[in-house]
């Protein structure tokens, strides 16, 4: 299905971008250095079409995704109700992605866990490149797939692993122990 247009909507972190076709998203694009910058990004993913005024459901989508993004602590916000359009979408790219929008607000788990998920665990380096090549962060939130070792790994959203791990901070995400935001003294 061709994507019909897309849309920027302000976050707390920036401006993101969303395109959409009659059967869903088909793509999310986390901020660029500014709103022109994603802009242009956008213009360039989905060159056939311009900039339009998103239907009932996007709105739903750009409201939950601006909730996630603020980081409110009173309800995790579920992102797994909105409809992707997968069109094109390699079928093992696809798997991943379904796997990872499992994973809860503040969740991590590894390449190699989100590989053996998948009952093939030699498979945790195409996992990653999977993952490099989602075209709707946040809505699957490769974010929270890390490295074996407890670093990040990679992330090719504007930022790099610095937005990754940004966004990690805002769902107050827990790792090895007590999360950031956790009160030590209850915590024991």
């Amino acid at each position: 299905m061709p994507t019909q247009a897309y849309a920027l909507f302000a976050t707390p972190i920036g401006h993101c971008g969303i395109a959409w076709s009659e059967r869903g998203l088909t793509g999310v694009q986390l901020p660029e250095q500014d709103e022109a910058a994603t802009r242009a990004r956008m213009a360039r993913r989905f060159p056939q079409c311009g900039e339009g005024m998103a239907p009932p459901q996007v709105q739903e989508a750009i409201r939950a995704v601006v909730a996630l993004l603020s980081g409110a602590p009173r309800a995790p916000v579920d992102l797994s109700n909105v409809v992707l359009d997968m069109d094109g979408v390699p079928p093992f790219h696809q798997r991943v992605y379904e796997l990872a929008r499992r994973l809860a607000p503040g969740e991590t788990v590894t390449y190699g866990e989100l590989a053996r998920r998948l009952s093939d665990p030699g498979a945790a380096r195409a996992v990653g490149q999977a993952l490099g090549a989602n075209p709707f962060a946040p809505v699957v939130p490769c974010h929270r797939v890390l490295a074996a070792d407890g670093r990040a790994g990679g992330f090719s959203a504007n930022g790099g692993v610095t937005t990754k791990l940004r966004l990690l901070l805002i769902e107050r995400a827990r790792f090895n122990g007590p999360g950031l935001f956790d009160d030590p003294v209850a915590a024991r």
